[in-house]
């Protein structure tokens, strides 16, 4: 299953905390009661031959992970679906116009995050069964309940096709729930406990699996199974995240100005900074020797210098402190922060790297070597791979 990131621990603990007492105290909870949206729920499951049809949002509830936006970058996905390179490139313009709220959604609380990411689903199908069509699209939507797992079970359109009970319903939440809640109590352990904590949060989702046999009949086993279709590996995927938003040109370039779309082609690593930030200071050194090792083989470092302090809104400073610390590669100069709100970011530094075709691959918030973190070698190795594609 694709690995989703929570964006608030805390705010996803408290919804969490409430379902499970809700589910406690009322068995006869409904699945529509535990949807954080206020998108379309189905209330029922159209079959023709077996075929389910997929409605409603396609991950309301909190337990369900929103997995659709991912899999569709995913190049491994485009070929299960048979879609060219060349067909694919002509759904960019509207991928793009769902990546950048999907992608700045991230930091909002989880109700919001999930609300704005169900809204880009919506709007994913529709462009996607236009461009695609109906075949291709349901093929789709099979493998996003195969990436979901389980949890696709408390889907309202997957429990609906598989005629779940009440009674089912309030265990598989109740189990689901108990396992999430559990995973954010280890991640609050002491990173040396990491051994312990795996093992704990391995025993729980055995648990979790194990119990899907004992609370679904055979028949509905068999019917998900046809629902689903064909398998298909969704945890191996390489490329699950989304295009990088485009440069805010601000007109002031300590160096030469550039563009995402003129990079293509080019792998970029790309850092928001701040000239006086201490941590930001501590990557000056890999980002030089970067561009001194990487460019030579299509590397291209490019620096958002985003100010936190009155002096690093000073053009001047700003360019003064580039010659400092010996800077050659290009560097933005964002002023009015519009890049950092683009990019919805959140610290400084935070690195980014952008494959040839310009999506984002990884990124990385603070220091590079942080108490003997090696994520600069991390990064070169990607690189490495990046540049083979």
């Amino acid at each position: 299953m694709i690995a989703i990131e929570t964006p608030h621990e805390r705010d996803r603990e408290r919804i969490l905390r409430k379902i499970v007492v809700a589910i406690r105290l009322f068995a006869w909870v409904s699945v529509a009661s535990l949807t954080t949206g206020s998108q379309t729920t189905a209330t029922a499951a159209e079959t023709e031959e077996g075929r389910a049809t997929f409605v409603g949002t396609t991950a309301d509830a909190i337990l369900v992970p929103q997995t659709l936006l991912n899999l569709i970058h995913a190049r491994e996905v485009q070929k299960e679906l048979e879609i060219s390179e060349a067909n694919f490139e002509t759904f960019v313009p509207a991928l793009r116009e769902i990546d950048g709220p999907w992608w700045r959604a991230r930091t909002l609380p989880t109700e919001k995050n999930r609300g704005v990411i169900a809204e880009q689903e919506a709007k994913l199908i529709e462009q996607a069964t236009k461009v695609f069509g109906e075949a291709k699209v349901y093929r789709l939507r099979q493998l996003e309940v195969q990436s979901q797992g389980y949890r696709a079970l408390v889907r309202p359109d997957v429990a609906a096709h598989l005629e779940l009970k009440s009674k089912q319903l309030t265990q598989l939440k109740t189990a689901f729930a108990e396992t999430d809640l559990l995973a954010l109590k280890m991640a609050k352990q002491p990173s040396s406990d990491e051994s312990m904590r795996k093992e704990a949060w391995q025993e729980a989702k055995a648990k979790e699996t194990d119990s899907i046999p004992k609370i679904l009949s055979k028949a509905q086993l068999q019917s998900l199974s046809k629902m689903i279709g064909r398998s298909f590996d969704t945890t191996k995927l390489e490329r699950i995240y989304p295009l990088a938003p485009e440069l805010i040109e601000s007109e002031e370039w300590v160096t030469e100005s550039t563009s995402l779309h003129a990079l293509q082609g080019k792998v970029v690593l790309l850092h928001f900074y701040a000239f006086q930030c201490s941590n930001c200071q501590a990557n000056f050194p890999i980002y030089n020797r970067w561009h001194k090792e990487l460019s030579p083989k299509g590397v291209c470092v490019l620096g958002i210098q985003t100010p936190e302090t009155s002096a690093e809104r000073d053009f001047v400073k700003v360019v003064e402190a580039a010659k400092k610390d010996r800077f050659l590669f290009p560097i933005l100069f964002d002023a009015k922060s519009k890049n950092w709100t683009s990019w919805s970011n959140t610290m400084w530094p935070t690195v980014y790297v952008i494959d040839k075709k310009g999506y984002i691959r990884f990124w990385w918030q603070g220091e590079l070597r942080w108490q003997g973190a090696t994520v600069d070698e991390k990064i070169e190795s990607l690189v490495e791979k990046l540049l083979a594609e």
